[in-house]
């Protein structure tokens, strides 16, 4: 009877795993894309992210229709396993599910929430705890929190602050090692362990963003990042068409290198593929006519023209 009652109660959510069809490109966007360098790799190329980790496991106890079908589209999206559990399922068994993380609105579970909470939490499961519900008191955050529970979220929220804390609280037993070792490149020096790039000593102020896209182009060595790879490395989905998030971003992220060391081309653009990360000393007198504005270029250029 408790099996059944189970099979009834708990009810998996599985991704839609058919995706509509890519539209071809028209034959004038085949003319205009330019021509694949050598050095350049595609995502399949580039191998697998080496610091993605498997997918999250999530449960989610919340009776609110429309919450449930935000989340479960936004963590379909990040091909994140979840499911949807019953108030009835008995808090031993939810202790010993093979999950990461719980959310749980104590609305659904009436005056007795607090002593649900209490007994799933003295049951020390594996998984994070996060409540997320729409009115509370500091009181009773401050009271889950010194039970167990992990984080405490307000109802409405935004799905992205959601994923955000799931990923807070469950990030730091699941994200892999990574390589602290300083790397230098021309003049500047990438030190993962502040999470910031140096020029003789200065910071350049990068924003976390802006470090883990120095960081990766830096990891390709010589090879051009495609943006669509680009894009899935530090965002997560694919790419929107059109999307210049990416541009913006390098553009920023050049403008820093540009100004902390002047004597250097760092970041090299591929149009219609991608960027390359590869230090370039420049001279006073290299810069080639094509990169001045007509009425800047010396006198001896125009006369020779």
């Amino acid at each position: 009877m408790e099996t059944g009652l189970l099979n009834l109660d708990v009810r998996y959510v599985r991704r839609n795993q058919s995706r509509p069809p890519a539209t071809p490109p028209s034959e004038g966007q085949r003319r205009k894309r330019s021509p694949r360098p050598r050095n350049s790799r595609s995502a399949e190329e580039f191998g697998p992210d080496p610091t993605r980790v498997a997918p999250l496991r999530v449960a989610v106890l919340d009776r609110d229709s429309g919450f449930l079908l935000v989340l479960a589209k936004r963590l379909d999206a990040l091909e994140w396993e979840h499911r949807e559990l019953a108030p009835a399922v008995p808090t031993k068994r939810i202790a010993a599910m093979a999950i990461d993380a719980l959310i749980v609105d104590p609305a659904v579970l009436g005056p007795r929430c607090w002593s649900w909470l209490e007994r799933l939490c003295r049951a020390r499961p594996r998984f994070r705890i996060l409540v997320c519900t729409s009115t509370s008191t500091v009181t009773e955050r401050v009271r889950a929190l010194e039970m167990g529970v992990d984080d405490w979220l307000s109802k409405p929220c935004h799905p992205e602050e959601l994923v955000a804390r799931i990923e807070a609280v469950v990030g730091h037993r699941r994200r892999p090692e990574r390589n602290l070792e300083p790397t230098k490149i021309g003049e500047v020096e990438i030190r993962p362990d502040q999470y910031q790039a140096f020029v003789a000593g200065r910071g350049l102020g990068l924003t976390r963003r802006e470090f883990e896209l120095i960081e990766l182009l830096a990891g390709a060595g010589n090879d051009v990042f495609e943006r669509e790879l680009i894009f899935q490395r530090l965002w997560g989905p694919a790419m929107a068409r059109n999307d210049r998030t990416v541009d913006v971003f390098v553009h920023k992220l050049r403008r820093k290198l540009e100004r902390a060391s002047p004597g250097w081309r760092y970041i090299h653009t591929h149009w219609g593929i991608g960027y390359r990360l590869a230090p370039e000393a420049i001279s006073a007198f290299s810069v080639t006519p094509l990169e001045l504005e007509p009425e800047d270029a010396p006198t001896s250029a125009r006369l020779a023209a």
